[in-house]
């Protein structure tokens, strides 16, 4: 059995990756408008809703920060990538 055939999990058997993990940018977008949905819902005490309003509004909170992470993150790597692009190219134009 080789190393790739493990799976990477801890002595329990879990998953060492968060749950948000592979989701991508537009999972992420979805996680941002649930986020604001959910913040929605707490702010017209529609059913559901906690008694106590700023654990619902930190829930939320917590979903479309999640989010706004994933987003910026991919972002930046798009950008990082198309900016590399470009000096190889700029290079392979000066030779």
């Amino acid at each position: 059995m080789t190393g790739k055939e493990v799976e990477q999990n801890d002595e329990r058997g879990h998953d060492l990756e968060p749950w948000w993990a592979g989701i991508g940018m537009w999972g992420a977008v979805g996680l941002v408008v649930i986020g604001g949905l959910a913040a929605a819902w707490v702010f017209f005490r529609l059913p559901g809703t906690p008694e106590e309003l700023a654990t619902g509004y930190y829930q939320a909170a917590k979903i479309g920060a999640i989010g706004l992470v994933i987003v910026g993150s991919a972002l930046l790597g798009r950008r990082r990538a198309r900016t590399a692009g470009t000096e190889e190219t700029a290079e392979a134009e000066r030779a």
